[in-house]
């Protein structure tokens, strides 16, 4: 079997230093996560592709689910083929980007959505269900990932005012690229080519429905991933049902992910203040320097507002995300002086004298 170059996948000189200095040993066994199915995943190796699981003390010194393995992890293993078993994920090596939403639950608890990403492309479809408050929450999300947001806007066939939409999404996307594309036209694709780059990374992050299983079909020049129609009423199908990283023939890789409806903001405190920078920066404009934007004189923001520099619905859209970041902010916090002192009790029962 010919040796995959795994370059293509992503793996950098840096990143092999990073494994022996992990590992221990000078020629460690690398990988990069595919796909995954419950606790199964699918690896590219220097041997082609394999089938692994997490080492069980992986598995217990993990304290929540963002320290398992996901979809565009670099993870060491114990061997480069499974042909005598699933080989087995020792170790996840630090990531340079991780796109995260709260999983579902009232618990807060992370999910990584897609990991080691230099872009991520933001897909919102002009068509149907176009929403620039949820376009606002993943650019906050893209912003405090790591990686490059741009706004991908699908069906541009099927937009009857496309130029008044496009300015819509610029009003909201600051310092972020904002692409126009269309799966029916034959060079409808062609605005997104120049980000897939040899060794790269786009995520495809948005709603269900939106095209990016299509625009990954088109990329790929076959109908290699399945797509759906979308609902009646817009509303996209779930068609995509597990993240999964392909390699492009011309080289450049990308995630297409499942559709997501609900996206909790978490802790984002960077994400906000870079995805609203026009809002942050009335804030050293005010009159007072602990103006809380509510009622006061010389209020920069509502000045703003009434110019009609800045939207209200696009200043209660940030209120509203702060809120939520904040509140996040504060659980984490809650979460983690409960967890030290049921720690310190355990110890102090420890050292109780035992009953004879």
């Amino acid at each position: 079997m010919a040796a995959v170059d795994l370059r293509a996948y992503g793996v950098t000189d840096a990143l092999m230093q990073q494994a022996r200095e992990a590992s221990g040993v000078e020629d460690p066994v690398v990988g990069r996560v595919l796909s995954q199915a419950h606790e199964l995943y699918r690896v590219v190796g220097v041997e082609g592709e394999l089938f692994a699981e997490a080492a069980g003390r992986l598995r217990h010194a993990a304290s929540s689910a963002a320290d398992f393995p996901a979809v565009g992890d670099f993870v060491l293993m114990d061997r480069t083929d499974d042909a005598g078993g699933r080989a087995v994920i020792g170790q996840v090596l630090p990531r340079t980007s991780a796109f995260m939403r709260k999983a579902a639950g009232a618990a807060l608890e992370q999910q990584v959505v897609a990991a080691n990403i230099d872009t991520a492309f933001l897909c919102m479809s002009l068509a149907g269900d176009f929403n620039l408050r949820r376009l606002e929450r993943y650019l906050a999300l893209a912003w405090e990932s790591g990686a490059v947001p741009v706004a991908v806007l699908t069906k541009a066939d099927a937009c009857d005012n496309l130029e008044r939409r496009l300015r819509a999404v610029q009003s909201v996307a600051f310092g972020v690229d904002v692409l126009a594309v269309s799966s029916v036209a034959e060079d409808g694709c062609e605005a997104v080519r120049p980000y897939l780059r040899p060794g790269k990374t786009v995520a495809l992050l948005g709603s269900s429905g939106v095209g990016k299983s299509t625009l990954v079909n088109r990329l790929l020049g076959d109908d290699v991933l399945e797509t759906r129609d979308v609902r009646a009423d817009g509303r996209g199908r779930h068609a995509t049902t597990r993240r999964q990283l392909v390699l492009l023939p011309g080289g450049g890789l990308v995630m297409d992910t499942p559709g997501m409806r609900e996206l909790g903001i978490g802790d984002a405190a960077e994400g906000l203040e870079r995805g609203f920078a026009d809002v942050e920066r009335l804030f050293a404009m005010c009159r007072f320097s602990n103006c809380t934007h509510t009622s006061e004189p010389g209020c920069a923001v509502y000045e703003a507002i009434a110019d009609g520099e800045l939207s209200e619905r696009r200043w209660q859209a940030y209120r509203k995300l702060k809120t939520e970041a904040a509140f996040a902010e504060d659980k984490a916090a809650y979460l983690a002086r409960k967890e030290r002192a049921c720690k310190e009790i355990s110890k102090a029962v420890k050292r109780l004298p035992k009953k004879r």
